[in-house]
């Protein structure tokens, strides 16, 4: 989170902002094709884009029926509008969509406006960016919501989206919202806790869109589908769209895979999400572990509700923790999927590995998810393992390649967590974890 300049230790104690270096971007996106059945994208593709969070399913399907072209107001952070050109390549490219950044005087069917986190706080406490459709400014949403003019439910076609981003907040996060709510304005509605590969999944371990989210919106842009269609006729030309568009699906056998009952989705989100003490954090953690195992689950979801237990036992009983990021990753590395899930859960272990003085196991544990980070996008989490990465080599005696491997991390750390002061006080939380270090 943001913080004044009282938040910043002494300059001695820390380094100078020159001495933090350059912010360090992404360049060409590796997205992995989706590796399931057809049949199984094809269920997927309905319950995305003809059903809402809530499970409200919607009458009719919508999409732009027009060229697609972007435009920027507020008061857009810098790196902003590079990771948009990004994006709008990515979608022209990969999912063939009509899609463009409007000249400065064009018209522009869908906005991106930026302002700041308290202002997005003010209308959705609960969001860090949000997608509204028949608005183009944010001044206008309380106006039409009470008029109606943003159910979605009543949509048969998109004319005209707002997306709101936080400008305030870190060049990561910025673009995570950019890049799930830029899908959500375009294309599917929904999130599903069950899709280990997209960004259409509150898990939130995907920051940037996959291969998956891609072949899902080229569908959903197909000549084969229009604005206005009902769910039966959607599902009626699926087999034969898809078939055309990811003929590797064709061969490769429908998985079954339960649907996410509403109490795991609900104590998750309490879990890990904003407004919660700490005992209800607590209890719906160890809720959400209680479904999953009654759920017999032993995909994703049962690997991601011993992450959240994880997480939230780490403060008060550090070794149960453990167990719980343990038992995370060895339901992750059942599947290549899950990739991403593996290394957030590898950061924890190799921490506690760190306090404990354990180099040599730390750096077996971070040593391959760098390139899992970086081929992912996730600038905090590979500035994360970097850092990580100089500690243990301290422990092992290899100073000097410490100093280099925690000087190449600062510039993802910029881009992950934004500020100088935020990139300072990441490096003092995991040079804390080494036990031959006093502070």
């Amino acid at each position: 989170m943001p913080g004044n300049s009282g938040d910043i230790p002494s300059r001695a104690a820390t380094p100078s902002p020159a001495d933090i270096g350059s912010i360090k971007l992404f360049s060409v996106p590796h997205p992995t094709p989706p590796m399931r059945s057809n049949r199984d994208i094809a269920r997927d593709f309905l319950d995305l884009s003809m059903q809402l969070e809530s499970g409200r399913q919607l009458r009719s399907f919508s999409r732009f029926e027009a060229p697609i072209r972007v435009r920027v107001t507020g008061a857009p952070p810098t790196t902003l509008l590079p990771d948009l050109a990004r994006v709008l390549h990515r979608l022209r490219t990969e999912a063939g969509i009509d899609i463009d950044h409007a000249g400065s005087n064009a018209p522009a069917n869908l906005t991106i406006q930026a302002v700041s986190r308290a202002e997005i706080r003010r209308h959705l406490p609960q969001a860090a960016c949000f997608v509204v459709p028949n608005i183009d400014d944010i001044s206008q949403y309380r106006r039409a919501r009470m008029a109606g003019r943003t159910n979605w439910s009543s949509l048969t076609r998109r004319d005209k989206i707002a997306i709101f981003l936080p400008n305030d907040a870190s060049p990561q996060e910025v673009r995570d919202c950019l890049h799930e709510e830029l899908a959500q304005a375009i294309g599917p509605l929904n999130d599903l806790y069950r899709l280990p590969d997209s960004v259409f999944n509150d898990d939130n371990v995907h920051t940037v869109l996959t291969g998956f989210d891609m072949l899902i919106l080229r569908a959903y842009y197909a000549p084969e589908l229009r604005s206005g269609m009902s769910y039966n006729q959607v599902a009626e030309r699926l087999p034969a769209l898809l078939s055309r568009l990811n003929p590797r699906g064709n061969s490769v056998a429908s998985g079954a895979i339960s649907s996410t009952p509403r109490a795991w989705i609900q104590a998750v989100q309490t879990a890990l999400g904003p407004g919660a003490s700490y005992g209800q954090r607590q209890r719906a953690a160890s809720q959400a572990v209680s479904i999953a195992q009654t759920m017999g689950w032993t995909d994703h979801r049962r690997g991601f509700s011993h992450y959240a237990m994880g997480r939230i036992a780490q403060s008060t009983d550090p070794a149960a923790a453990q167990k719980h990021f343990s038992a995370a990753d060895a339901y992750y590395r059942q599947s290549p999927a899950t990739a991403p899930h593996r290394a957030l859960t590898a950061s924890q272990l190799a921490a506690n590995a760190i306090s404990q003085g354990r180099g040599d196991v730390a750096l077996m544990l971070i040593n391959p998810q760098i390139e899992v980070a970086e081929r992912y996008e996730n600038a905090a989490l590979l500035a994360t393992l970097l850092l990580l990465r100089a500690e243990a080599l301290d422990l092992t005696g290899r100073s000097s390649e410490a100093k280099t491997v925690r000087l190449d991390s600062l510039g993802w750390a910029r881009y992950g967590y934004g500020a100088d002061w935020a990139v300072r006080a990441k490096m003092r939380e995991v040079a804390a974890l080494n036990p031959l270090k006093s502070f």
